[in-house]
């Protein structure tokens, strides 16, 4: 994906945990983090409690979900999956991508990954890696003083 295309739809997913969200009840409502983990990543599991904080600092400025995107076939056990999910408090709506449907509509070949959406569903960053929370928080941030000088 590029800076500042739409938000893809939030199709094929093999199921959703914690709850399911479209991208219309998304976009216009506040700016949205998407990020892909794996299980099998570990990488993804050292900056999960980041990202869970981040969730919950922001929680009425901002929308986070989370995309699981198998790296193997070990990664497609849905029970492992929840284990995991619950494991590491992962507790926004989880995206299952067994078949790398939403993967492929991102273009997305890493976990994890980080897509920050503005309000109006456009990208305005993307970054993967386990380092680099610093510049995720600026860049959430940046989207976020933007809507409060237009509002």
């Amino acid at each position: 994906m590029k800076l500042r295309e739409q938000m893809p739809e939030l199709i094929g997913a093999a199921e959703w945990l914690n709850g399911q969200v479209t991208r219309e009840e998304l976009i216009g409502d506040k700016p949205t983090l998407i990020h892909f983990w794996s299980i099998s990543c570990h990488l993804c599991k050292e900056a999960m409690p980041q990202v869970n904080q981040f969730r919950d600092d922001f929680k009425d400025k901002l929308n986070v979900i989370a995309v699981h995107m198998p790296r193997s076939e070990n990664d497609l056990n849905i029970e492992e999956i929840k284990r995991v999910a619950v494991e590491h408090g992962i507790t926004q709506p989880i995206f299952i991508d067994s078949e790398h449907k939403l993967t492929e509509l991102f273009e997305n070949q890493y976990v994890p990954a980080y897509y920050v959406f503005d309000r109006d569903g456009k990208l305005r960053h993307f970054q993967a890696g386990g380092s680099g929370m610093k510049m995720l928080e600026k860049r959430v941030n940046r989207v976020l003083d933007e809507l409060e000088k237009t509002e």
